[in-house]
């Protein structure tokens, strides 16, 4: 018994002794050069760490029914419950990871009957017939001397953290891909209420250019060119109707409804957000969650590079069985009490090199999340500068805009009164000033929607804003 304790002993020194040669590596963030990340975006609005990201996304998108939309959205989406589902999964597989480090412990239950004819045992003295029953528990358990259970447990664990940032990165993404369709409809209805006036308007101009034809002003040929004009405006309507309902199926599918007709405002009661706050571009690093996402994605393949590194070298493990043990069942219960105890130190000869291969797989792997991580970054940066450049721009339209159509309407009504009362002007002046005026009106329904998609875009872009 002492001698084998002793031998025990041993082997847990020797154990300790191999720990001290760790042969995994301790985890640390990506450097990043402070240079870059000064740069990461172009346009600064704000030189503290106060972004977007700080308020709450229904103080950024007001309209009632907008917010009901993101709600259900949020409550429904497909895509958002597979990543919450993918969270549970992870959850579990980090539970999983960390019962590792505990010794299994397992109920044992046998019967054995061992039987040896004499000419299997070869000699005159014959065993007797073997009937032994066992009743007991056995152990076991692996001595994380290389480091590779704590690695698995620390790549489980960034893998629960990942799935919890892509969640978060869904999230965010529904509510300004919501955010987004819900503008674009109600720009197509003012699109279309704009297109149904100018229809009407046209409608009368062909009333009047075949007064004006009979009164001998006119030609025939201005007339076709009227209604060639009216015609071009009607064509338009079918197109913007096939949009609104494309628009509001996909819409639909987002909140995972059936396809249906939505409840919506109008884009002229929309109040845009304006206090676009940058905050520094390091935040991007905390707030935003995809960049979270693939730093967690880089630091899971770190921790499997660890585990391939500790899979290289021997594993120890010690076991141990305590139980009862008896040739009959009358006596198991007096006197049976055995157990067994042992250690075993294994180290894989002939798959060594594949085992290295591995390591140098895990290692590529490491480096492809790394540079997929950089990129990722990069990227978040270029949409924040893409995003608050747009809404600058929209914003600097909202005014030269309003004067194209003011000074078109004009163009439009003094061509027809010199069409009618002068000879100085002939059709094709008015047809080319209500052809203006028409896109001008429409141009300016696009600005008004740049600037609320660049808001949504900037909200995305630094990572969202509060739930």
């Amino acid at each position: 018994m002492k001698l084998r304790i002793t031998n025990l002993i041993i082997l847990a020194g020797v154990a300790g002794l191999f720990y001290s040669c760790k042969v995994t590596d301790t985890y640390k963030s990506p450097d990043i050069e402070q240079s870059r990340q000064d740069n990461l975006f172009r346009q600064k609005t704000s030189n503290d760490s106060t972004s977007i990201a700080s308020v709450a996304w229904n103080q950024i998108f007001t309209d009632a029914k907008l917010q009901n939309i993101i709600n259900k959205t949020i409550q429904n989406n497909l895509d958002l419950k597979v990543a919450v589902a993918r969270i549970q999964e992870a959850s579990a597989v980090f539970k999983q990871s960390k019962l590792q480090n505990l010794p299994s412990l397992d109920g044992v239950a046998s019967v054995t009957e061992t039987k040896n004819s004499a000419a299997a045992q070869g000699g005159n003295f014959v065993m007797p017939d073997l009937l032994v029953y066992r009743l007991g528990i056995s152990t076991g358990w692996e001595i994380d001397v290389w480091g590779r259970i704590k690695a698995l447990k620390n790549s489980a664990y960034a893998g629960f953290l990942q799935t919890d940032a892509a969640k978060r990165a869904v999230q965010t993404q529904l509510v300004a891909q919501a955010a987004n369709l819900y503008y674009q409809l109600i720009s197509l209805d003012k699109q279309l209420e704009i297109t149904k006036q100018t229809i009407e308007l046209r409608k009368k101009d062909v009333e009047t250019v075949e007064a004006l034809m009979d009164a001998a002003y006119l030609t025939g040929a201005d007339v076709e060119q009227s209604k060639a004009n009216l015609y071009s405006a009607q064509l338009s309507v079918p197109d913007l109707e096939l949009q609104i309902q494309q628009t509001e199926n996909s819409l639909s599918i987002l909140m995972n409804d059936n396809p249906q007709s939505i409840d919506r405002n109008s884009i002229d009661s929309q109040v845009v957000y304006t206090d676009l706050k940058t905050g520094v571009p390091a935040s991007l690093l905390k707030n935003r969650p995809d960049v979270q996402a693939a730093e967690l994605t880089f630091r899971q393949a770190f921790e499997n590079k660890n585990m391939a590194m500790a899979q290289v070298y021997p594993t120890i493990n010690i076991t141990g069985t305590l139980g009862l043990s008896s040739r009959t069942l009358e006596n198991f219960f007096n006197n049976s009490l055995f157990y067994t105890l042992g250690g075993t130190v294994t180290q894989n000869i002939f798959q060594m090199g594949n085992r290295k291969a591995q390591v140098r797989i895990m290692e590529a792997r490491k480096m492809q999340a790394y540079y997929t991580f950089e990129k990722t970054l990069l990227t978040a940066g270029s949409e924040v500068s893409n995003s608050l450049l747009s809404y600058q721009k929209a914003k600097e339209k909202e005014t030269t805009r309003q004067l194209q159509i003011q000074s078109l309407e004009k163009a439009v009504e003094f061509n027809k009164e010199l069409l009618t009362y002068s000879s100085s002007t002939n059709y094709v002046n008015v047809l080319t000033s209500e052809q203006s005026l028409l896109a001008a009106k429409l141009a300016g329904v696009n600005d008004k929607l740049q600037q609320l998609q660049a808001v949504t875009e900037f909200y995305r872009a630094l990572g969202g804003g509060q739930f």
